[in-house]
């Protein structure tokens, strides 16, 4: 597993300039924690999590990460943002958190010191934001123990996301800072699929992430045409599986 550092030095530099915001629920990440009982609800309907030691990859401030170990998970974060990481650290504190521990490291290092550990690995919101998705997609399968979940949520490329995600979200709404996604290194499915199933990890389960601005309401649905989630899981023991359609 080489253990380069696989990130865009403007995508770090975007995140950490608002660090200090990160649990600021009126924030530009008002929308994280807006999305995060959805996904952490999702996560543990599949995965267990009280008892579990779990891996956060790209966890920024810790919103997911806090909660997860809130479940009853031991929980590590990780990511390259230092300034993130030390908030992260400091709500921990704050607010009492156990069974969390924060490192900068990238996913690539971690798995070449780390491999096959955790019970669960999510990767949320942070393959649009890498200049190398699959890799990360590969240190994530390598950390993950046999019979374990890797769970990975992101954007879609075509013409709807990009009038959503990017000018509904970052132009007309202002949810978002501008030019915080790059129509470029948003993923498809089936190109997150290619990823994962490369990386011998099954697919289980999709979901859609839909927002209605009027309203200010989040809910998950089967519709993964702007936002969604993927579950995959990798098998207790090499076999010939039959693929899953994503």
């Amino acid at each position: 597993m080489p253990t380069t550092k696989n990130f865009d030095p403007a995508e770090l530099a975007k995140f950490s300039d608002l660090a200090h915001r990160w649990w600021d629920k009126e924030s530009e990440f008002r929308p994280l924690h807006e999305i995060n009982p959805l996904r952490l609800d999702w996560i543990a309907s599949l995965a267990p999590l009280n008892g579990s030691r779990v891996l956060d990859v790209g966890c920024g401030g810790g919103i997911l990460t806090d909660s997860m170990a809130r479940r009853g998970a031991t929980v590590l974060g990780i990511d390259l943002a230092g300034k993130a990481l030390k908030v992260a650290e400091l709500h921990a504190l704050e607010a009492q958190t156990q069974g969390v521990e924060y490192r900068e490291i990238s996913a690539e290092a971690l798995a070449a010191e780390q491999q096959g550990t955790f019970d669960v690995v999510t990767c949320m919101e942070m393959l649009e934001h890498v200049p190398d998705p699959a890799a990360v997609v590969k240190a994530c399968a390598a950390l993950v123990k046999p019979g374990g979940y890797v769970f990975f949520s992101t954007i879609n490329r075509n013409a709807k996301a990009f009038l959503f995600a990017i000018i509904g979200a970052e132009y007309v709404l202002n949810m978002l800072p501008r030019g915080t996604h790059e129509y470029s290194k948003l993923i498809k499915p089936s190109e997150l699929a290619r990823y994962f199933r490369a990386e011998n990890l099954d697919f289980v389960q999709t979901k859609g992430l839909e927002y209605n601005p009027m309203t200010r309401h989040y809910w998950l649905s089967n519709n993964t045409s702007v936002n969604y989630l993927v579950a995959t899981q990798r098998p207790e023991m090499a076999s010939n599986h039959v693929e899953e359609k994503l």
